[in-house]
């Protein structure tokens, strides 16, 4: 088990053991068991914050991991009733990336993809005899290991567009990571699935086409994910009962998205009315209107 390749279970088990709260979006796993190895695999999330993105990402990753098992885990939760659900259980290999944890800790974009690469591959060479120790380049590594053995991987990317949210005028620093990104993933045969979010959509950034594999869901069109993008009518009613607070209210306070004809619930303001007992901004009130 690994921070970045591989990793347990941790940030999901505490997420549904000790938060008061949590609502079961593990179908959102049926949507991406499809998706695996095809010409769909590689998915796009853009949202604003406090919508359950890294939450997302985390369930994702405490699911395919080969770092933990998380049968028991799930077992309670609706993923548990289908078909796939054993067929994909923590078989596979996952590198999960937080890019603005990385930018944060270096100066430039440079600096933080040669600090990325060297972070996985340091625990790929812990784990894979194929790498030769020298490797600096995470992709030819990856390319190496596929050669040699088939290695396919799942990719889940937090915050990918960290980069031109803080370096928005740098247009030769966005170019190279673009650059990075699709020579990563695109068209390359040890990809299973590559899961990315963040605040922003792809096709807002770079002169050329770099990322036009991915498959975008936006938030003015979360196609087939827009009952996983908040929490819909039907959660926000059963935690109105659960916690005695009048639905009626809890519409008018939060009720503000309507994401492909699901009405959509904003999961920080639900969560935090219930376990308060009083309506409140509270989405808002964590971070700047420009930041949200």
């Amino acid at each position: 088990m690994g921070i970045y390749l591989n990793p347990g279970n941790d940030l999901f088990y505490s997420t549904v053991t000790y938060s008061e709260i949590y609502v079961d979006k593990t179908m959102l796993i049926s949507f991406t068991n499809k998706c695996l190895f095809g010409e769909n695999k590689e998915i796009c999330v853009s949202r604003p914050r406090r919508f359950g993105k890294s939450m997302a990402e985390n369930m994702l990753t405490a699911y395919y991991s080969k770092g933990c098992d998380s049968r028991e885990l799930f077992s309670k939760f609706q993923i548990a009733q289908t078909p796939d659900f054993e067929k994909h259980l923590n078989r596979y290999n996952v590198i999960h990336i937080d890019m603005q944890k990385f930018l944060g800790r270096t100066k430039n974009v440079h600096e933080m993809l040669d600090f990325l690469q060297k972070r996985v591959l340091k625990e790929m060479k812990q784990t894979f005899s194929g790498i030769e120790p020298e490797e600096t380049s995470l992709i030819i590594a990856l390319e190496d290991l596929y050669g040699q053995c088939e290695e396919k991987f799942i990719f889940i990317i937090d915050e990918w567009d960290s980069i031109f949210r803080v370096h928005r005028d740098n247009a030769t620093a966005q170019k190279e990571y673009l650059d990075f990104l699709r020579d990563l993933l695109k068209g390359q045969p040890y990809v299973a699935l590559a899961y990315m979010t963040g605040i922003l959509p792809i096709k807002k950034y770079g002169q050329h086409s770099a990322l036009n594999m991915f498959d975008e869901y936006a938030m003015t069109n979360q196609k087939r994910l827009a009952e996983f993008t908040g929490f819909t009518e039907e959660e926000v009613q059963q935690l109105c009962e659960r916690y005695h607070m009048s639905f009626e209210q809890t519409k008018d306070w939060y009720d503000g998205y309507n994401v492909n004809g699901v009405s959509i619930y904003n999961p920080r303001s639900v969560t935090s009315a219930m376990m308060n007992g009083i309506f409140d901004s509270y989405w808002t009130q964590t971070e700047t209107y420009e930041a949200l």
